[in-house]
C-alpha cells in the first residue's frame, strides 16, 4: 500500500539554528572580531574602488570595469553571509528562518558562480591588452563586455536555480541543526529525512564542470601571456606584466583553492577531515577573495591607486573647507 504523498509545507521546518563552527565554540568571540574586520575591509575597499570607477571617466577601459562588477559581487558575496556569522559567534543569534536560509544559499552560492566567471574574464582582458595590444578596443567593445556579464550572470542563474530548488523541496522532518556557520548546501541537505544524493552529485558536477572550464581556460590565457612576456625585449615591461599577472594569479589561487577543497572535502573526505577544518574552509571561500581583491587590484593597479588617492584628497579638502 502506498503512503501518503509528501506534503512540503508540512514538513518544512520554520527555522534552522546554525552552531557556527562545531568544536571551536571557545574562539567564536575571537572569530567575530576577525570577521568584522575583515568585512570592514571588504565593504571600504570594495565600495571606494566601484566609486572611483564609477566616477572617474578615465577609468573606462574593460579591465577597470570588470573590476567594478567584481567589487559589487563581492559585497553581496560577503554580505550574504558575514553579518549572521557575526551574530552567531558574538551574540550565538544562531537561528535563521527557512526562507532565509535559502535565501542566503541561493545567493552565496550564484556569487560565487558570478565570481569565478568574472576571474576568466578578466583573464582575457589581459590576454587580449598583451598579446593583442593594437586590437584591445575592437575586440573588448561596450557590447562584448555586456554580452559576457550577461552570460556570466546567466550562467549562474542556470546553475544555482534548480540547485536550490532541490535542496529547498527536501522533507525536512527531524533536526534543524546545521553544523556550519551558513546555509551551505550540503550541510542543509543532510538534514533532509530524504536521500540528498541527487541535488549533491548536481552540486558537484556542476561545480567541478564549471570551475574546471573556467581554471582551464585563465590558464591558458596566462600561459599565453607569459610566452608573450618573456619575449619583450624590455626588462621593466616584462616585470611589471609579470607584476600585474602576478597579482591576478594570487587572488585567482585565494579563491578557487579553498572553494574546491572545500568542495571535495565535504563530498570525499567528510569521514576523515574533522568537521570544524571543513567550515573553516568554506568560510575562507567566501570572506576571504573579498577582502582582499581591493587590496589587491585596488594598491597594485596604478592608475587605481592614484585615483583613490586624488578621490581621497578631495574629499578631504571639502570636509576642511566646509569646517573652517
Amino acid at each position: 500500500m502506498l503512503g501518503p504523498p509528501y506534503n512540503h509545507t508540512m514538513e518544512t521546518p520554520g527555522t534552522f539554528f546554525l552552531v557556527g563552527i562545531p568544536g571551536l565554540q571557545s574562539s567564536h568571540l575571537w572569530l567575530a572580531i576577525s570577521l568584522s574586520v575583515m568585512y570592514t575591509i571588504t565593504l571600504l575597499g570594495n565600495t571606494l574602488i566601484a566609486t572611483v570607477i564609477w566616477v572617474d571617466s578615465t577609468l573606462q577601459e574593460p579591465m577597470y570595469c570588470f573590476l567594478c562588477v567584481l567589487a559589487a559581487v563581492d559585497i553581496v558575496m560577503a554580505s550574504s553571509v558575514v553579518p549572521k556569522m557575526v551574530s552567531i559567534f558574538s551574540s550565538g543569534d544562531s537561528s535563521i528562518t527557512f526562507n532565509a536560509c535559502f535565501t542566503q544559499m541561493y545567493f552565496v552560492h550564484a556569487a560565487t558562480a558570478v565570481e569565478s566567471g568574472l576571474l576568466l574574464a578578466m583573464a582575457f582582458d589581459r590576454y587580449v591588452a598583451i598579446c593583442k595590444p593594437l586590437h584591445y578596443k575592437r575586440i573588448l567593445t561596450p557590447q562584448v563586455m555586456l554580452g559576457m556579464s550577461v552570460t556570466i550572470t546567466i550562467r549562474a542563474i542556470i546553475f544555482m536555480t534548480p540547485l536550490s530548488w532541490m535542496v529547498s523541496h527536501l522533507p525536512f522532518c527531524g533536526s534543524s541543526v546545521v553544523l556550519h556557520s551558513y546555509c551551505e548546501h550540503i550541510a542543509v541537505a543532510k538534514l533532509a529525512c530524504a536521500d540528498p544524493m541527487p541535488s549533491s552529485l548536481y552540486s558537484l558536477t556542476g561545480s567541478s564542470i564549471m570551475v574546471g572550464s573556467d581554471v582551464f581556460f585563465i590558464t591558458a590565457s596566462y600561459n599565453l601571456i607569459l610566452q608573450a612576456v618573456f619575449g619583450l625585449s624590455s626588462k621593466n615591461a616584462q616585470l611589471k606584466a609579470l607584476s600585474t599577472c602576478g597579482s591576478h594569479v594570487a587572488v585567482m589561487a585565494l579563491y578557487y583553492l579553498p572553494g574546491m577543497a572545500s568542495i571535495y572535502v565535504a563530498w570525499l573526505g567528510k569521514d576523515i577531515v574533522p568537521s570544524h577544518t571543513q567550515v573553516l574552509l568554506a568560510d575562507l571561500y567566501v570572506i576571504i577573495p573579498p577582502t582582499l581583491n581591493p587590496i589587491i587590484y585596488g594598491l597594485r593597479t596604478e592608475q587605481i591607486r592614484k585615483r583613490t588617492r586624488s578621490l581621497l584628497m578631495h574629499c578631504l579638502f571639502d570636509h576642511f573647507s566646509r569646517g573652517s
